[in-house]
């Protein structure tokens, strides 16, 4: 297979890249575009399946839950890690 390499940018065509960038961010913001953004937002948000209270009570639980757990999981392996130093170095 022939790799094809792409050509090579002259000194006049990197001048004329950087005027253009630059020329594009000298430019004034158009002012409704945050407005359209916002617009967008909200769009996007009407499209949301928010969950029910029930719902949203047992996820809270089932994270309230797993997050104890680790917890004591951590705390469990943190304390024979400690055990097991103490033993050897001290």
């Amino acid at each position: 297979m022939a790799k094809t390499s792409k050509p090579k940018a002259t000194t006049s065509t990197r001048k004329k890249m950087s005027a253009a960038a630059a020329s594009t961010a000298n430019k004034p913001r158009k002012k409704g575009r945050i407005k359209e953004y916002f617009k967008g937002v909200k769009l996007e948000m009407k499209k949301v399946v928010w969950p029910t209270k029930k719902e949203l009570g047992s996820f809270t639980a089932v994270v309230l839950v797993t997050c104890a757990a680790f917890a004591l999981v951590f705390w469990a392996i943190d304390s024979g890690v400690l055990a097991a130093i103490k033993a050897v170095c001290f």
